[in-house]
């Protein structure tokens, strides 16, 4: 069945769209500014630093404007804090690793500082939780008090639920928790921490360009980068782009003139089109063929919506011969030879940047190269099949519950996906604590309540409203499936995990979704005792 027009909705891009105050959650995209990177790459420098701040607080920025003063006073400080913690990003400078600070939380964090003279070792990542929440955590029967007759409401459908305290891991809620269920756009969580999990943060993705047989003959390699530009008008922000690669690979043949244009896309395997995703995909502006050579997402053009290209890499290739001034026709598909003069290479951002920017877009084309990755860090085959294999295997290594669980691709795309909102919940506040501080970069992507990303006309009616800023998320949608999963402060400061998983709404989405909104709004309005 093919999924509504909009599935998931991807996140709107202007900048101009609404901040909420200051002592709620910031905007879900980083805004990250790569700092100069490596020889081969690009990058800007950093805009701010972040210096030592104590255990992990953020200090009290005071009264904010707005709905500010319509939260109780008990819970500010909490929120704020986590809000600071959840949105901090970490990217690779030459160096080592800086961490920024986005939008409000520069203020919060205090005044810029001026990036290290010298290299130093890269600080850890930060976990989401650096220090105790100050809240008491709810209890199971408070919880149910509060949400089971909505979750229990005929609209939604077949809804599974699971609410889990993050500090401490707990379960505090569960309906049908354990039961496998189509999960649609939330499987990009999963996708996210598996690649963060296997490549690490810091992670690039290098196109390179590799000498032919031949005198002006190059070979143009790719890495499997959904976010290759053309050049500065490229659909992602700070891409590598194929005009200075281009500069790079004239300057290093000489005099020798370009002849042709061999592509190699080999890195990837595989089907090109998802398991049950429709047949007009390339046409749909939701996503496209995968490969591994794309500019811009493998997009005709870098807006958007805009159709797909059927054959990504051969289209990506013309696009650089164009560059080097050589006709269409001087484009085929190629290998170099092994041992070839390597003539110019450009880097992707980092790993956590391409998360975010897949969770933040709900963009599926960037997923499926991010599960690709998981495969290629296992030694697995990069398809379909063998990144969502991966992907459960790293899941199960991380000890997260992965009884009953389905994968058939990265995105989800696809209805035979099948997850568990146990899973969601455990996987959360696994990416929230210290064992493992570089999945904490799976939230920097989510959404909003009210503000942002695909929740940025959510939470604006009269029963919502208040839980605007407070709630944190990843939506779902696909034909008679609507979810939202995420975390939520509640009324006294605590941090929750929540996964909201409808199957079967018969109401569709004009029911579904209110009511999913209402269960999240319920947990942030209460401290459930």
């Amino acid at each position: 069945m093919r999924p509504p027009a909009r599935p998931d909705r991807p996140a709107p891009v202007s900048p101009s769209a609404p901040r909420p105050p200051a002592r709620q959650f910031p905007p879900s995209a980083a805004q990250v500014s790569p700092a100069a990177g490596p020889a081969r790459g690009r990058g800007r420098a950093p805009a701010h630093a972040l210096g030592a701040t104590g255990p992990g607080r953020a200090p009290d920025p005071g009264p904010a404007p707005g709905r500010a003063s319509e939260r109780p006073p008990r819970r500010r400080r909490t929120a704020i804090w986590v809000s600071a913690t959840t949105v901090l990003a970490l990217v690779t400078t030459a160096a080592g690793l800086v961490v920024f600070k986005p939008g409000p939380v520069r203020d919060w964090l205090g005044e810029p500082q001026p990036p290290p003279a010298a290299a130093k070792p890269p600080p850890p990542p930060r976990p989401v939780l650096a220090a105790a929440t100050s809240g008491e955590a709810p209890t199971s029967d408070g919880i149910a008090a509060e949400i089971d007759a909505l979750v229990r409401d005929s609209r939604v459908g077949d809804l599974s639920v699971s609410v889990a305290d993050v500090e401490t891991g707990d379960q505090l809620y569960a309906r049908d928790a354990g039961a496998p269920v189509i999960p649609a756009s939330v499987t990009k969580l999963v996708t996210g921490v598996a690649v963060l999990a296997a490549r690490g943060p810091t992670h690039r993705l290098t196109t390179r360009v590799l000498a032919g047989s031949e005198p002006g003959e190059v070979v143009l390699v790719g890495a499997g980068d959904p976010t290759l530009a053309v050049d500065k008008k490229g659909a992602y922000d700070d891409a590598a782009r194929l005009d200075e690669l281009a500069a790079e690979v004239r300057k290093q043949l000489g005099d020798v003139a370009p002849t042709r244009v061999l592509v190699d896309s080999s890195v990837f395997t595989g089907d090109s089109i998802g398991p049950g995703w429709p047949s007009d995909t390339a046409n749909s502006g939701y996503a496209g063929h995968i490969s591994g050579l794309m500019v811009n997402g493998g997009r005709i053009h870098p807006q958007q919506r805009s159709p797909r290209s059927t054959q990504p890499d051969l289209a990506a290739g013309r696009r650089f011969a164009a560059l080097l001034g050589l006709p269409a026709d001087a484009v085929r598909a190629g290998a170099a030879a092994d041992g070839a003069e390597e003539l110019g290479a450009v880097e992707s951002p980092p790993m956590l940047r391409l998360v975010e920017i897949m969770i933040t877009r709900s963009d599926n084309v960037v997923a499926e190269a991010l599960a690709r990755q998981v495969a290629l860090a296992r030694q697995a085959e990069p398809s379909f099949a063998g990144g969502a294999e991966a992907t459960i295997d790293v899941l199960g290594e991380l000890g997260l519950p992965t009884d009953g669980i389905q994968l058939s691709d990265g995105s989800g795309l696809s209805r035979d996906n099948r997850l568990t909102t146990s899973l969601m919940t455990s996987l959360l506040a696994l990416a929230a604590g210290d064992e493992h501080p570089a999945l904490s970069g799976v939230f920097t992507g989510l959404a909003v309540a009210g503000y942002s990303g695909t929740l940025h006309d959510r939470f604006v009616g009269d029963t919502t409203s208040a839980a605007a800023g407070l709630v944190r998320g990843k939506t779902g949608t696909l034909n008679g499936v609507s979810a939202l999963t995420g975390v939520v402060v509640d009324a006294d400061g605590r941090l929750l995990a929540f996964s909201l998983i409808a199957n079967n709404a018969p109401g569709g989405l004009g029911a579904a979704e209110p009511l999913l909104d209402r269960v999240a709004a319920r947990l942030a309005a209460c401290g459930c005792r």
